[in-house]
């Protein structure tokens, strides 16, 4: 009889499976046969498919229930803020406020700044003396992040910001991340005290931080909006400087 690809021991067929695209996997081999179903649902497919991109670490063994989700979310694991570092002068962001002399893009370390503690962030947002705001509306579904996954798993969702000041003058910034349903109802949010820097201060970038857990179910969107503007209310651009925001989606860390 003629040997066939189903023939082959089982952990010959993990090997060659998880070489495979984890889509083509559960959309086209998992519908070949009972046992091609069975392999494509084992820990230890997933399991090497995590130690080939270099998500594997033998402390997780305990702590992962379902390697097949961690490895999807390993996988889709991206800044979802689009041109966070001003590359692509105000692309993807809508300009809620406007107001002074308007926002601008300047390069890093600027007037009376300092350099980023990332070398390869080269660009900073600056605001001015009436109140600049910008926001980014993230599609989850368009990320790759479908319903059923966001409302089982409730993978973290964790959102960065860098923000600093010029040395000669003072500002305020602002930070408001919002978690909204379907029909843009606020399920979860975060909106932390405004940070007012005062003149004279060390112009240094600080990171501001948050990770969103076992929020509600139906999350389909992200808002995001930051800003703020100066406090000596001097015309030009010397307001809260910003850039290198994040948004990643992870499995619970």
């Amino acid at each position: 009889a003629m040997t066939t690809i189903c023939d082959l021991p089982e952990d010959v067929l993990v090997e060659l499976l998880s070489l495979l695209p984890a889509r083509d996997l559960l959309r086209s081999c998992r519908l070949v046969c009972a046992q091609w179903r069975d392999v494509v649902d084992l820990t230890t497919l997933w399991k090497r498919k995590c130690q080939r991109k270099g998500f594997y670490a033998q402390n997780l063994d305990r702590s992962i229930s379902d390697w097949k989700i961690f490895y999807l979310l390993c996988n889709l694991k991206r800044n979802l803020i689009k041109n966070s570092c001003a590359e692509e002068d105000f692309q993807h962001w809508k300009l809620d406020n406007n107001d002074g002399d308007k926002w601008k893009i300047e390069d890093l370390p600027g007037p009376h700044g300092r350099g980023m503690p990332n070398p390869r962030v080269q660009k900073y947002f600056v605001t001015s003396y009436g109140p600049c705001f910008k926001s980014q509306l993230i599609t989850l579904q368009k990320e790759g992040y479908w319903n059923q996954l966001m409302d089982e798993k409730r993978p973290e969702i964790v959102v960065k910001d860098w923000y600093a000041a010029r040395f000669d003058c003072g500002c305020r910034y602002e930070l408001t991340v919002r978690l909204l349903s379907e029909d843009y109802i606020v399920l979860d949010e975060f909106h932390p005290e405004p940070v007012v820097i005062e003149q004279w201060n060390d112009a240094a970038w600080r990171e501001i931080s948050h990770t969103f857990q076992n929020y509600p179910a139906g999350v389909r969107y992200i808002w995001f909006q930051h800003g703020g503007q100066d406090t000596q209310f001097w015309a030009g651009w010397y307001g809260v400087r910003v850039t290198n925001s994040s948004i990643t989606i992870g499995p619970l860390t």
